[in-house]
């Protein structure tokens, strides 16, 4: 085994998800499995010696609550790493709900609903990569703004919203830039 795994799975045959195992280090395929169980994953971890599952010191995994289960029986010295793409797509996701859940306190034909619901990709968008200069006019909210302007202005509609927003954009940055004391 190698010293850095990485655990996934993928849609497959019959659109079932399957279990792949990856080296962490080159990408190379160790195993992949028809079924992402826990049973079969135990029983294939287990037919290599103890000493060779001692070895692995990692393992990245997405957040699937069981996979924690078999690293900490099958790989005694492993570290656990939840990958940075399903750690984002959390907190994205996250995020997105409680746009909505805010946009729906507002009347649908009003300015801020149409701001929170019309350019909701905007918001999913690093602040940074967001059109400063160029405003366009939208016949959603009848005005022209800036992309910037746009989800500026729609954050500003809800204290709440605005600080998960700021969360949202301050965490993105610090795993793109590895800051591991401002990601605590």
């Amino acid at each position: 085994l190698p010293a850095h795994l990485a655990f996934d799975e993928f849609k497959g045959v019959d659109r079932q998800l399957h279990f792949i195992c990856l080296d962490g280090d080159n990408h190379q395929v160790v195993q992949i499995l028809r079924t992402r169980y826990k049973k079969t994953l135990l029983k294939y971890f287990g037919r290599f010696s103890p000493q060779a599952r001692a070895n692995v010191k990692t393992v990245t995994m997405d957040l699937n609550f069981y996979y924690q289960d078999i690293v900490r029986a099958c790989f005694p010295n492993a570290q656990i790493v939840i990958d940075r793409f399903h750690m984002i797509q959390m907190l994205t996701r996250s995020f997105n709900s409680l746009r909505v859940q805010v946009m729906k306190t507002f009347d649908k034909r009003s300015r801020q609903y149409q701001l929170l619901k019309s350019p909701w990709k905007l918001y999913l968008k690093k602040f940074d990569e967001l059109e400063k200069v160029h405003p366009h006019y939208n016949w959603h909210y009848k005005d022209c703004l800036t992309q910037a302007q746009a989800v500026t202005e729609g954050i500003n509609t809800s204290t709440t919203l605005e600080n998960s927003y700021n969360l949202m954009q301050s965490f993105i940055q610090a795993v793109e830039t590895g800051n591991t004391h401002e990601l605590k």
